[in-house]
């Protein structure tokens, strides 16, 4: 069967097992492999280098698109793979690893690690494994329920190996649309001027002679872990619907509104499943990551086209999808994520970004990534390229955790990832802040009455006030300023009472 899936029979003496493709893989190389958030990556072969690592130890550089499906970062960790991480992680294995200092991890915007080793700012990929679905008869890779940096990775790197997944429906093919930029500083606008907008190729072009090895498999990908809206989600999707509404009634959106970005997990999913029960419709998306939502909207027909660099889904939602792909097909695209999070489409498009916060503070800067300040948690992903150069930037989180011992509104955030300049609109269950226009005092007043849960809202408030009585543009104490996070770390929680 597998042979059907190579389209040429030039390349069929080059399958080989998992681990005669591993140990092409030697000790100090770097590595680029698929994967974007637990869709599309290779399966066998890391699995066998983490094997082969028992009797014979290596280290590695590992470059992805996002995270890691099927336990593989945990896997490679857990092997002491792994010498340095790139760019994002959702492991909590390998998240272990790294706040221990074993594992050193660069944490980047996700539009820029080609960027970074198209100019070699950073070290070349030496091998690149990428999953496919097919090699078409010229040797183009097309890719499964991914693209993030496979394209590149391929396209850079001096051998590949290709995973041919035959557990991955070939009705995928034709969904890649390709486009790698051309080079600085010569570089040609990049010609997306829509989320429909098809520029590029439904392969990975490369030189059919650096494919070194082809390992045939047949393991899915991972489902998405994500939960059901509860209470507090539909209540946040409820105060954005009820803002968007209010800026359609001002006549600064349509019912079509603009592009809707959303960043990944159980939060931002329950949001956009939100917009079901609003009166938007004809919606369009630019992201990266096509969570169940997604189809939601497509099956309530309140979407129209969707755009992302990955799928991940549920295991309900991904045999629903995968059988009725036909539906879908012509309402997809699934890009390199250089091209879903460059800044010039991001900024010419005009999103509505939407995107998750661990906790903000009282003047609006965010920490999308740093629990505590000091322990990384997956990171910043894609967040920065969407809330610097979006139409409108939206962070949301639910305004406690930890049964009510961490407060999400702190009055300085231990971590910094998006500064006030780049956020916009800030919700929780209790509320949304506007914070278009306002001056840093006017943000903190803003953001205390209407996001802060009750229980924290006179600490925040009285914080503020007696900030304000010693001055400054931005107020704040600054001997106190992370006196929360201390209490949290000394007596297990944030309240003033404890």
């Amino acid at each position: 069967m597998h042979r059907q899936r190579i389209r040429h029979p030039r390349f069929w003496d080059r399958v080989v097992s998992a681990e005669e493709a591993a140990s092409l893989i030697k000790d100090g190389m770097v590595i680029g492999m698929s994967g974007f958030t637990r869709a599309g990556e290779a399966k066998a072969v890391p699995m066998a280098l983490a094997e082969r690592a028992k009797t014979d130890p290596l280290k590695i550089t590992l470059m992805t698109g996002a995270s890691l499906g099927n336990d593989l970062d945990k896997t490679l960790a857990d092997a002491h793979v792994l010498a340095r991480r790139i760019p994002f992680q959702a492991d909590p294995g390998l998240r272990k690893a790294i706040n221990n200092g074993e594992v050193m991890f660069v944490d980047q915007h996700l539009s820029e690690t080609v960027e970074q080793l198209r100019t070699q700012q950073i070290p070349a990929i030496d091998i690149a494994v990428i999953e496919a679905v097919a090699i078409t008869e010229e040797g183009g890779i097309i890719p499964t329920t991914s693209v993030g940096n496979s394209a590149s990775f391929a396209i850079l790197a001096k051998k590949v190996i290709v995973e041919i997944n035959l557990s991955q429906s070939d009705t995928l093919e034709g969904l890649h649309d390709i486009y790698i930029p051309s080079r600085r500083p010569t570089r040609q606008p990049i010609p997306v001027v829509s989320p429909e907008s098809r520029v590029g190729f439904p392969f990975i072009p490369i030189d059919p002679d650096k494919i070194a090895a082809i390992v045939v498999t047949q393991k899915l990908d991972s489902s998405s872990t994500i939960l059901p809206p509860d209470d507090d989600t539909r209540a946040i999707a409820g105060h954005l619907a009820d803002f968007l509404g209010n800026e359609v009634r001002k006549g600064r959106l349509t019912n079509e509104l603009q592009p809707l970005q959303a960043g990944i997990g159980t939060i931002a999913n329950a949001v956009m499943h939100g917009f079901i029960d609003t009166p938007f419709h004809n919606l369009k998306m630019y992201s990266e990551v096509l969570q169940d939502s997604t189809f939601d909207l497509f099956d309530a027909e309140k979407l129209d086209f969707a755009s992302g660099s990955s799928i991940t889904l549920s295991q309900p939602k991904y045999q629903q999808v995968i059988a009725d792909m036909g539906q879908y097909k012509h309402k997809l695209i699934l890009r390199p994520q250089e091209i879903s999070n460059h800044p010039e489409v991001i900024r010419r498009l005009g999103l509505i970004c939407i995107n998750t916060a661990l906790e903000f503070d009282i003047y609006g800067n965010i920490n999308s990534t740093h629990v505590g300040g000091t322990h990384m948690m997956n990171g910043i992903g894609g967040s920065g390229d969407f809330a610097r150069n979006g139409h409108m930037s939206v962070f949301v989180t639910k305004s406690i955790a930890k049964g009510g011992n961490i407060s999400s509104i702190v009055p300085m955030v231990s971590h910094v990832d998006h500064t006030e300049h780049d956020v916009d609109i800030v919700i929780t269950e209790t509320g949304l802040a506007d914070l278009r226009g306002l001056a840093p005092r006017e943000r903190a007043q803003t953001i205390i009455a209407n996001c802060a849960h009750p229980s924290y809202r006179d600490d925040l408030a009285d914080y503020y006030r007696r900030a304000c009585g010693r001055g400054g543009h931005t107020p704040h104490l600054i001997e106190e300023a992370f006196s929360w996070h201390a209490a949290f770390r000394t007596h297990g929680s944030m309240k003033s009472d404890t």
